[in-house]
């Protein structure tokens, strides 16, 4: 057979960055079931939430999340240490409670939401050295398409502030109202029927 007609195929390298990355989504998919928000932990790092309840645009996800399956999260997340975005990422500094304190805000959130059950929704964390971080919660969201990542922006949003309240609302809190520094934004571009029959039509091809 001619030299040039030889398949050539890559060798693996344990090492490569999506490997590695993939390592620690998958030791994070294999970790323990938590109510939200868990028990405080120190650590930051990446993490899933999960919804079993009956909110009915999203009940084609809650059906495979329902009798300990978990399969499926509604959102996927990180949290870095402090200081991170100031220089200090991948430096070993000490991550405090950065974990827990957004499973925590998340918690908030939903508390918050008008037509959600906090005591439906359930998560999973792992504590990750920081490097890591943003590449295993980039494989995690490739990998599951969360709604709330994908379709519904704003659930991780945080009070703007005095002054910067003319952006719109995020179509999550146009979908769950209730947390009250988003009815101090402008109103959504769009609507809650809208915003369920792109929930809807994204589940049913994705589930």
């Amino acid at each position: 057979m001619p030299e040039e007609n030889i398949l050539a195929p890559a060798p693996f390298n344990p090492l490569d960055k999506r490997h590695l990355g993939e390592s620690v989504a998958s030791a994070m998919l294999k970790s323990p079931i938590h109510p939200l928000p868990p028990e405080k932990f120190k650590g930051a790092g990446i993490y899933a939430i999960y919804y079993t309840g009956d909110f009915e645009a999203y009940q084609n996800l809650a059906e495979v999340n329902r009798d300990n399956m978990f399969s499926r999260p509604i959102y996927v997340g990180k949290a870095v240490p402090p200081g991170a975005r100031k220089g200090g990422f991948g430096l070993g500094g000490d991550p405090g409670t950065a974990l827990y304190k957004r499973l925590n805000e998340h918690f908030e959130s939903i508390k918050a939401a008008e037509n959600l059950n906090e005591s439906d929704f359930f998560c999973r964390y792992l504590v990750v050295d920081d490097i890591w971080i943003p590449l295993a919660e980039s494989l995690l969201i490739e990998k599951f398409q969360p709604i709330w990542n994908r379709v519904l922006d704003g659930f991780g949003n945080h009070d703007p502030g005095s002054g910067r309240y003319a952006q719109q609302k995020s179509p999550w809190d146009e979908l769950h109202p209730g947390r009250e520094w988003a009815n101090r934004l402008r109103p959504c571009a769009n609507t809650q029927d809208i915003l369920i029959e792109r929930v809807r039509n994204f589940l049913h091809t994705s589930v």
